[in-house]
């Protein structure tokens, strides 16, 4: 695995809204690897191989990220925010954070104190971010409404082939998809690839909608995370039992085709790849669901990296899964 290209993706800024300098790197990596490089108005980025081939294979990770955006600025020059994405409120007050302005990065930090860890309900009205400012005059010299913030969070590596980080959901997943391209076009694939590393899914899917839209795929892969049931608060008869470590996971859910999943099960055993399996009552909360429902109907599979923390500032995430989702995309791509 390119792992200094993992490694770039997860040190960027790139909440709902905001993920040009994500796709930035994505654009720089693949420029040449693709055999064209697509970007729309709200910036989803679609690599593609073999572009006149008549099958086209829709890859679709999420590029965007949970995170705050500034929404006012007090008197006293503190900055008040409001959620993009599913954020959880109780893991902010008390840490460091990064404002991604259009020029630089300005640290600053979420005040706390002991009553505030108290509350019940807490929400983003309860959160005021510290940046060293004066009052509102000076602090508009930093930072303005509408600038994104992210926990000033580390990659680290772990035990076991482990890492930890801010957002592996789902950067991680634009990653694998466009690892992938790579390897089925070493092989000889001869089907179209689209891999896109999609906007907004925290918040809107617009992103996925708008590729499925404008490409028109024969079929999609989508790949994302999900929860483990092998730590704490995880409940397996929730979606069965995810293990990091353990493989990637296909979903029995019922905007998924049962063929597809077929295939992919059989490519994974023919490879040695160990698979798991979870389980969906409805839709499946990823960018499979706007596809599925795009132009004239899409045919979907997914496939999910198994994640610790989802939506907490230490994800965790084990390589050897990452290894094996690439591998098992490329050799279903040939």
């Amino acid at each position: 695995m390119e792992t200094e290209f993992l490694k770039n993706i997860l040190k960027s800024i790139s909440v709902s809204g905001y993920e040009e300098p994500l796709q930035n790197i994505v654009r720089e990596e693949m420029q040449n690897v693709a055999d064209e490089i697509r970007e729309d108005e709200m910036h989803n980025l679609v690599c593609v191989a073999n572009p006149d081939s008549p099958v086209r294979i829709l890859l679709s990770a999420h590029a965007d990220e949970i995170g705050l955006m500034i929404s006012n600025i007090t008197e006293d020059g503190r900055l008040q925010v409001v959620d993009r994405g599913g954020v959880v409120v109780p893991t902010y007050p008390g840490q460091q954070v990064i404002v991604k302005t259009k020029e630089r990065e300005i640290p600053g930090v979420v005040e706390a104190y002991r009553g505030l860890f108290e509350k019940q309900g807490m929400s983003t009205k309860d959160l005021k971010i510290d940046i060293g400012a004066k009052d509102r005059k000076d602090a508009l010299r930093y930072v303005k409404p509408g600038d994104p913030v992210v926990p000033d969070t580390h990659i680290r590596t772990l035990a076991n082939g482990r890492i930890t980080s801010r957002a592996l959901d789902d950067r991680i997943g634009v990653y694998i998809i466009m690892e992938a391209l790579k390897r089925a076009k070493e092989r000889g694939c001869t089907s179209g690839i689209y891999a896109a590393s999609t906007t907004g899914e925290e918040t809107t899917k617009t992103g996925a909608y708008w590729c499925s839209a404008r490409i028109h795929p024969t079929l999609a892969v989508v790949v994302d995370v999900t929860y483990t049931s092998d730590c704490l608060g995880m409940d397996p008869a929730e979606m069965g039992q995810v293990e990091l470590g353990k493989g990637p996971v296909l979903c029995y859910s019922p905007i998924v085709a049962k063929e597809l999943n077929e295939k992919m099960e059989r490519t994974a055993k023919k490879a040695n790849i160990p698979v798991q399996w979870e389980v969906a009552s409805r839709l499946s909360y990823t960018d499979a669901d706007k596809i599925h429902f795009s132009n004239e109907g899409v045919p979907v599979v997914l496939v999910s990296v198994p994640l610790r923390y989802m939506h907490m500032p230490c994800e965790v995430a084990d390589l050897s899964d990452v290894e094996h989702c690439i591998e098992l995309i490329a050799r279903f791509l040939a």
